[in-house]
């Protein structure tokens, strides 16, 4: 098998952004434009994945070393342009490297395995000593045009360097090619910045190699958006529709049924089971798995969540959390990291958990704050409820037991726990722990001032209203 080396180019300053983050930073379906990349080119059974940087590098090198630590990287220098970045790129590896070198660029998120597959095997199957990408846009504005005579590749031309004639041709360099190790070396060297960039150029490597008289082609592919590259916002956007498009469209046909696939975001990291629903207004994100007949949505978003079988998630909000089989979420819930929802068990409208265990058959139907808190099986949480957590400084955690049914309006005052079968009666504030089938109640004598509302408030529609009932 040849030897195969995998450059990606990430060295540019990426003005266009308008950004302080650095341009293949930029996130889209989850990962940023460079993880994209990265994760194609170490998909490959190569001798080493080289990054070339140089603009905030740091921040890109952090990223790099924490996702891809197995990535060389190459720093480029005060002389620029993409031939001189390929040929720093090309000093990292074995100086008897003799194999391919493959040349990614950073901001072009969508080109997938086989279609890189296919250029390698022309490669090889024609014998060249290089192969490149090429495309068809009605626009060609911004990109390097490709030259031919009778159909036959014979170089490339950037924008500023082509004549009114060469601006006309509508078919560009995409930016991705395959070199022979040994053959691009030597031409590297020979590189000049005689162009109107002042740079160093990888594309005329290309003419370096047909002068010589080596076998160059430029291999044309149908499907523009995997050669879509990205240098403003506008592009940024464009891009990360169409691959939520394709992530949709994959899922749809793996048995995924998405109501509106317009609305719906889902990242390349995600995961789910057959005959999941996803409604209008749903956004999956991060490490989220949904299992099999669940219904997410409307307007929900789940994030970094495990979520079992035929689960109702409704216009919720769920991060960093595990629903267990058949729970129900929802609608206008808020679970945070750490929210663990046991099977069959329920949180209903305007409930926000966090860092909490609720066991399984549980319920939690309205209106509650459950924080840092441990609760059994089978047990029922009053409307109202509040977790009292945080004493100002430290947070305490509040535990309660299987079969326990706590009153409408309770306060839980942490470090508290409640055993077994317990009940807390309404209004209560429970400051203290309460042993195994006790009924725990704050008796608050209550007091009646009659004729308060006719002489604290005479006129009014209330002193009306008693007057009237008094009569």
């Amino acid at each position: 098998m040849r030897k195969l080396a995998v450059v990606v180019l990430a060295a540019g300053e990426g003005t266009r952004m308008k950004s302080n983050t650095p341009k293949v930073l930029h996130e889209i379906a989850g990962l940023p434009l460079i993880g994209h990349v990265l994760a194609t080119a170490h998909s490959f059974d190569s001798d080493a994945v080289v990054i070339v940087l140089r603009h905030q590098k740091q921040q890109i090198e952090t990223y790099v070393s924490s996702f891809y630590p197995r990535t060389l990287i190459a720093t480029q220098d005060d002389i620029p342009g993409t031939g001189r970045a390929a040929q720093l790129a090309i000093a990292e590896l074995p100086s008897d490297f003799d194999g391919d070198v493959l040349v990614l660029s950073g901001d072009v998120p969508l080109l997938d395995v086989n279609s890189i597959s296919e250029l390698i095997e022309i490669h090889r199957e024609f014998g060249n000593t290089g192969t490149l990408l090429s495309t068809v846009l009605e626009n060609p504005q911004g990109y390097g045009r490709i030259m031919r005579s009778r159909e036959n590749f014979v170089g490339i031309i950037e924008q500023k360097d082509a004549s009114e004639e060469q601006l006309e041709i509508n078919e560009i360099n995409a930016g991705v090619y395959i070199f022979d190790a040994i053959v691009l070396r030597k031409h590297l060297e020979s590189l000049t910045v005689n162009n109107s960039q002042n740079e160093k150029y990888l594309t005329d490597v290309a003419g370096l190699m047909l002068t010589a008289g080596e076998r160059v082609s430029a291999h044309p592919i149908q499907d523009k958006w995997l050669v879509a590259g990205v240098n403003d916002r506008a592009q940024l956007q464009e891009v990360a529709a169409e691959l939520n498009s394709r992530i949709i469209r994959g899922w749809q046909l793996a048995g995924v049924s998405i109501k509106e696939p317009a609305s719906t975001w889902i990242d390349v990291t995600v995961q789910l089971g057959k005959d999941v629903t996803l409604f209008p207004g749903t956004r999956l994100h991060g490490k989220t798995s949904i299992g099999q007949g669940s219904q997410i949505g409307p307007d929900t978003t789940l994030t970094d969540s495990k979520i079992g079988e035929g689960v109702l998630i409704s216009r919720s909000q769920v991060e960093g959390s595990i629903i267990a089989a058949g729970a129900t979420v929802g609608p206008f819930s808020y679970l945070r990291a750490g929210t663990e929802l046991g099977a069959d068990g329920k949180i209903g409208a305007f409930v926000e958990t966090k860092n909490a265990q609720i066991g399984a058959g549980t319920k939690i139907p309205h209106l509650s704050y459950v924080g840092d808190a441990e609760i059994g099986e089978g047990s029922n949480i009053g409307a109202g409820t509040i977790f009292a957590n945080y004493d100002g400084v430290n947070k305490h955690r509040t535990k309660i037991g299987n079969q326990v049914r706590t009153g409408s309006g309770n306060v839980f005052v942490a470090p508290v726990s409640i055993g077994d079968g317990a009940y807390t009666a309404a209004g209560s504030t429970i400051r203290r722990s309460v042993e195994s089938g006790a009924l725990a109640l704050n008796p608050t004598p209550q007091k009646n001032i009659a004729g308060w509302v006719l002489d604290q408030r005479p006129g009014s529609k209330a002193a009306l209203a008693a007057s009237k009932d008094t009569e």
